[in-house]
């Protein structure tokens, strides 16, 4: 979207989860909204959970009852306004003689559990008995097992994607959203936000915006955005280090996800089946350094590994068959003493009303409770503007993406070229946009062909990526649009193919299609090398 003005009521630095989520309400309540980030859409902290929507059951034994309560009402908001996205998934907490926390304990958890999911949209929990569990799981460790449970969350398999359409709907709704866009520069008067600059993706040159309010949803980054003011501000994040494998089916795998408790340390962690794969994690790790460089460390792939393999003793993972790893910073707030699971996972919108009026921060927040963490920023973005008369419409009003998903799925039988797992990958990565991307394949023979030999990609979808989703680098296309980075080769075997169609929209000539496809293997790399 072109932009005629640099005057907003809103401003968000960030286009992560929180700050697409914030855009798109502000958009829709119909202020003027500009959002900027200085990378591409998603691709930080955002893209590296563990892709779960959940009311956070551990978050019982700290007493954050009302972040459970939230975050459980929200997992319903969610399946309902992105079904496409989030899906049910059953989890099974096993129990053992030398667990930490004993039949009685997983017991009033789960009932608890079940009695804050008001209105809930999945069935509440069973208690396993041993025998009943080595049926449902007969590559479980036996030895000292006691019995278990089972209960229902949800997954996001592509977070990505939910960053996105969030994205898509506040542009919709009149957003300018600028990727690649970083902020240098936030000014502040006698107290009071008056300007920020930014760079301009297109053209470098620097940018001067102003607005009512400016919200710093930067995630892990929201202490260097501080320090872009023209005078000093406080430091407020204190983030943990969460790492994940990615790992193929192994012997004896379960059929639903497992939510278990680590031999070594009691952490609970999770192995969750995942995008044809298998997704273990997390670790929890304080972490002070540049949230760009976190990775897994070997220490943290042996722990995952050695207690996925106690669990399964049938599974025999070693390192090499790690498909990729990575990691992630959790934007928590400061705090200097105590177990790092005990650091809250509930938002806090800090209004720097003594030092710079006119400015918020975002800290801490999860996946799931995005959405009520926009609205209620939103609200003060409201009120800030004298408009406190705009409601907020999210919580009913379903993202783009599931708009249209059965017509999609019709007319995804009207590109032969397409295989039937095609046509079920697209419905799983696009949902009701796979309509539009048959649209723009049946205007040409070229469009209508497949990328890969399995038949699963078309050729319209790297122009919808790069056209419709604001797509700017090849990394950008095969890991945060068509999403087969995330598979097991990290889409290795097309990404020349890839590139040469991307680099024909952009006008990358030869020097700068290598660069691409050198950076892309790079990225990959990076996160296979962590792999062993």
């Amino acid at each position: 979207m072109n932009n005629t003005s640099n005057e907003f009521d809103l401003i968000v630095i960030g286009g992560g989860i929180n700050g697409a989520g914030i855009a798109r309400d502000a958009a829709e309540r119909g202020l003027k909204v500009l959002l900027l980030e200085k990378n591409d859409f998603g691709s930080g902290t955002s893209s590296w959970s563990s892709r779960l929507i959940h009311g956070g059951l551990r978050y019982l034994e700290y007493g954050e009852v009302p972040l459970v309560f939230e975050s459980l009402r929200e997992r319903r908001v969610l399946q309902r306004i992105a079904p496409h996205l989030v899906r049910r998934l059953p989890l099974t907490v096993p129990v053992y003689e030398h667990s930490k926390r004993g039949m009685w304990l997983i017991r009033m958890g789960m009932i608890a559990y079940d009695l804050l999911s008001i209105g809930k949209s999945v069935p509440r929990h069973r208690m396993l008995s041993r025998q009943k569990l080595m049926e449902a799981m007969p590559g479980l460790n036996q030895v000292g097992l006691r019995g278990g449970a089972r209960y229902f969350d949800a997954q996001v398999t592509y977070a990505e994607r939910l960053v996105l359409e969030n994205i898509v709907a506040a542009e919709r709704a009149g957003a300018v959203c600028l990727n690649y866009s970083p902020v240098i520069g936030i000014n502040v008067s006698q107290n009071q936000f008056k300007s920020l600059q930014y760079i301009d993706r297109d053209t470098g040159n620097e940018v001067e915006a102003s607005a009512t309010l400016a919200i710093n949803a930067a995630g892990p980054w929201v202490d260097r955005v501080l320090g872009t003011v023209n005078r000093e501000m406080p430091d407020f994040m204190g983030g943990t280090k969460g790492s994940h494998i990615v790992v193929p089916r192994f012997a004896k795998a379960p059929k639903d996800a497992l939510y278990a408790e680590a031999r070594a340390d009691g952490r609970p962690f999770f192995i969750i089946p995942w995008n044809e794969q298998f997704l273990i994690g997390t670790t929890d790790i304080r972490y002070n350094g540049e949230p760009s460089d976190v990775h897994a460390s070997e220490e943290e792939i042996d722990y995952l590994l050695t207690e996925t393999n106690r669990l399964f003793p049938e599974a025999h993972l070693r390192r090499d068959h790690v498909h990729y790893t990575y990691s992630g910073v959790r934007p928590l707030p400061r705090a200097e003493a105590g177990p790092e699971s005990a650091i809250t996972r509930r938002h806090i919108i800090k209004k720097h009303r003594v030092l710079a009026r006119g400015l918020v921060s975002i800290i801490g927040g999860k996946l799931t409770t995005y959405r009520n963490l926009a609205e209620q920023a939103t609200d003060y973005a409201c009120k800030k503007n004298d408009r406190r008369e705009l409601k907020c419409q999210t919580a009913s009003r379903p993202l783009p993406g599931a708009a249209g998903i059965e017509e999609a799925r019709t007319r995804l039988a009207d590109v032969p070229a397409l295989s039937r797992e095609g046509r079920r990958r697209m419905l799983a990565v696009y949902g009701g946009f796979a309509k539009d991307i048959v649209d723009l394949a049946l205007t040409s023979d070229e469009l209508a062909g497949t990328i890969d030999v399995q038949r699963t990609m078309l050729v319209a979808e790297v122009h919808h990526a790069i056209k419709a989703e604001s797509a700017v680098t090849l990394i950008d296309v095969i890991h945060r649009r068509m999403m087969i980075g995330l598979d097991a080769d990290q889409g290795r075997p097309v990404a020349a193919a890839v590139a040469e169609l991307a680099g024909q929209l952009l006008g990358w000539d030869k020097a700068e299609l290598g660069r691409q496809i050198a950076r892309l293997q790079q990225y990959n790399d990076r996160l296979a090398a962590n792999a062993g």
